[in-house]
């Protein structure tokens, strides 16, 4: 995809838009608008990381695998931040794999560039970094929520944090890669699943979740949900999506 007039001067990455405009300006030769493929892995773990992301609507998995092939998700990223943070962390190698759940599109940068732009210490040093602080509440929270709350709490705050990020509350998931990024069984999403239709705040069929009752399933989800997006808020100054009207 070749950049358009309309994504340039209104960047749909948040942390692309928060920049002054010199900076973003020094950016734009190097971007490259790209489409996210469902289940495209953005980089493996162990190997170097090439290109940095900035999703528009696409929602990517950073992933954990063990050693049995089992895996969970240790962060989530949209149009709220960026993949592939350890390129300005002084590697460009991690343990996790980034796989794009929900396909849209993202503005691509060659990693050596981002490197580059980052270590001038300008302002999109210290709002990457503001990022990256927001991101380890996200994976420390997510740690917590995983050990000690329900299911059903942990799968309406991942619903409801997927929804804020698409700007929609009806997105494609199926139940096979939900257990897979929360680390269950198939059997025990099916049952979370079920708990939420049954209070009639979601429906799910074949692959596509719908949000019936945004506030009841708010009040389902567990405090991680409140704690992980105001935490973004503060950092970033972006308003939170889940309250539109």
């Amino acid at each position: 995809m070749s950049l358009d007039k309309n994504i340039l001067e209104r960047p749909a990455n948040q942390l692309l838009a928060a920049l002054p405009t010199s900076d973003y300006e020094r950016l734009v030769p190097h971007l490259k608008l790209v489409s996210l493929s469902n289940r495209q892995v953005l980089h493996e773990a162990g190997e170097p990381i090439a290109q940095v992301y900035f999703p528009n609507k696409a929602v990517v998995s950073i992933i954990t695998t063990m050693e049995d092939g089992s895996t969970v998700e240790a962060g989530l990223v949209s149009n709220e931040g960026m993949v592939g943070i350890p390129v300005i962390l002084g590697d460009n190698i991690t343990t996790t794999t980034a796989l794009v759940q929900i396909p849209d599109s993202a503005m691509q940068m060659d990693a050596d560039i981002l490197r580059s732009e980052f270590n001038r210490g300008t302002a999109l040093q210290s709002l990457l970094l503001r990022y990256v602080q927001g991101t380890y509440t996200q994976i420390a929270q997510g740690s917590a929520c995983n050990r000690l709350h329900k299911l059903e709490a942990r799968l309406a705050r991942w619903l409801l944090t997927v929804s804020d990020r698409l700007e929609s509350e009806e997105f494609p998931l199926t139940q096979e890669f939900i257990s897979q990024m929360l680390g269950v069984r198939r059997a025990g999403v099916t049952e979370a699943a079920n708990i939420l239709s049954q209070a009639g705040m979601i429906t799910y069929h074949r692959g596509q979740i719908n949000i019936l009752n945004r506030e009841a399933l708010e009040k389902t989800s567990c405090e991680c949900y409140q704690i992980i997006e105001d935490e973004y808020v503060r950092l970033l100054g972006n308003k939170p999506n889940k309250r539109r009207k």
